[in-house]
């Protein structure tokens, strides 16, 4: 046996990562719930749309043209698309004109 193919320790490298799981999002029921949300946001409100049964792909994707169409910012966060501002009428008008059943969600 060679000696030369034995496992030392390094301290270039540090420590080997685990590899992480995918974690599964739940099945949306078929209805996209948009709400209003400003805690934890130093008062500056956000329409939080959830409910999307989308890959990652296609949730970026449709929140990107969200975001254009509404003229502002926005982030997907654990498949929950968060459009800055109060434009919860307008993302609702968007999403059924793209075939989405949209329920606007207290907030």
């Amino acid at each position: 046996m060679d000696d030369n193919n034995r496992l030392v320790y390094s301290t270039e490298t540090g420590r080997i990562p685990e590899e992480k799981t995918p974690v599964a999002r739940p099945k949306g029921d078929g209805i996209v719930r948009i709400q209003r949300q400003t805690s934890g946001r130093k008062g500056k409100g956000v329409c939080l749309i959830s409910g999307l049964d989308l890959t990652d792909e296609e949730t970026a994707k449709l929140a990107a043209e969200l975001k254009k169409k509404c003229g502002c910012g926005g982030a997907v966060k654990d498949g929950t698309i968060e459009i800055q501002g109060d434009k919860r009428d307008l993302l609702k008008q968007l999403l059924e004109q793209k075939g989405f059943k949209v329920k606007l969600a207290g907030g």
